[in-house]
This record gives C-alpha cells, sequence and structure tokens, in this order.
C-alpha cells in the first residue's frame, strides 16, 4: 500500500540503512494506506495557525540549504488541497533558496507546533512567480501589514506529507502564545482590583 512520503524518502541509500538496522520490514510491510498526496481540514487548519517554517533545498553541487520562514499566523496559503503559496519579500539578499530552486525545483518543509508537540513535513515541487504573473495568488500571499515589497511568489505543489510522532519535541510557547494563555489571569486581577478598590471606598464611607 502506498505510504507518500516515505516512498519519496526511501532511497536505495535509506533502504540499506533500514535493512541493517532491522527496520526495513516496517516499510516494506506496511499494510495501511498514507498516500497523504492532498490536504485534509486538519492540515487546513495547522496550516493556518503557523507562524514558521523551515524549507530544505538543494543545489547544483549537492549541498543542502535550510531557511527559516517566518511571518503572520497563516502567511503560508493553503490555495487547495495539493497547492501552497508564500510571498518573498527582500531579506538579506543572498537568494540561496531562490537560485536553488532555478537548478533543482524539489524542497521539503517542515512545520512546527512546540506547545501541542506536533511536527508535519511537506514534500513539493517549487514554482516560482514573478507577483504580476497571477494577480489572484498576489492577493492571496500578500500580507497588508507589511510595507515592503513582493519579490516573489513560490507556489508549491504537494508530493507528500506526513506527521511526525511528538517523542523528543520539547514544548516552546511563543510570546503571541504567553500573551493569549495569561490574559485570563490579568482578568482575573484587575477584576480583584476594582473589587478591593470597591470595598475599600464603602469602608471610607461608613468610617
Amino acid at each position: 500500500m502506498p505510504y507518500g512520503f516515505m516512498d519519496v524518502a526511501r532511497t536505495p541509500g535509506v533502504a540499506a540503512v533500514q535493512a541493517e538496522m532491522g527496520a526495513d520490514g516496517v516499510w516494506t510491510s506496511f499494510k495501511g494506506h498514507r498516500a497523504f498526496d492532498h490536504f485534509t481540514a486538519d492540515e487546513a487548519a495547522f496550516l493556518a495557525q503557523r507562524d514558521s517554517f523551515y524549507i530544505a533545498s538543494v543545489s547544483e553541487t549537492g549541498w543542502p540549504y535550510v531557511q527559516h520562514r517566518g511571518g503572520p499566523p497563516g502567511f503560508l496559503k493553503m490555495l487547495d488541497p495539493r497547492t501552497l503559496a508564500f510571498a518573498d519579500y527582500r531579506g538579506n539578499r543572498q537568494y540561496i533558496s531562490t537560485g536553488n530552486f532555478r537548478t533543482n525545483d524539489r524542497a521539503c518543509l517542515i512545520l512546527m507546533d512546540y506547545g501541542r508537540r506536533a511536527r508535519l513535513k511537506i514534500y513539493v515541487h517549487v514554482e516560482t512567480l514573478m507577483p504580476g504573473a497571477d494577480p489572484a495568488i498576489a492577493e492571496r500571499v500578500a500580507d497588508p501589514g507589511y510595507a515592503a515589497s513582493i519579490e516573489r511568489i513560490f507556489r508549491l505543489r504537494l508530493v507528500a506529507f506526513d506527521w511526525n510522532c511528538p517523542q523528543h519535541i520539547v514544548p516552546r510557547f511563543s510570546e503571541r502564545e504567553i500573551e493569549a494563555a495569561v490574559q485570563p489571569l490579568h482578568d482575573r486581577l484587575a477584576a480583584l482590583e476594582r473589587e478591593n478598590a470597591e470595598l475599600r471606598r464603602q469602608r471610607t464611607e461608613r468610617d
């Protein structure tokens, strides 16, 4: 049965190591169905909450490069169940990932939710678009709150994805997540302070 992500990742070299470690039977006798060749509502919800991801590319000389991408939650847009896209704004002007995609359009993304200890990895083919090439996509990926101009758009065609187990993912929380978590405490503290102020006022009036 298909196991989409591992069908791509399990090269002869990987298969050899799996055999050496006695793990090859896990994949050669796999009976389930994990093609994962289109996103579902679960992935859509996960992507909509992410404010960063890692994307790996490979150069003509065979060297890998892993880049961190960040933005507002949901800046990596799902255009349809098999297509993602995000805007590329001017950064440090090294253009390493951009250059790599010109000669090898394969990429792998890893998206993390440290708080819930969840990890989504995605194989894609990358297509580079100029902003004027598809105004509809440009409008969808643009961040209205960001003053910089879009240099290009990366459209990502899904090959396969997979979810990793939570083992060894140390829970971490962003400032935004911490603020949301402690807001009820701030609200409760403010209410108690108002209550105390009212009790002091009433006592002063009695005295």
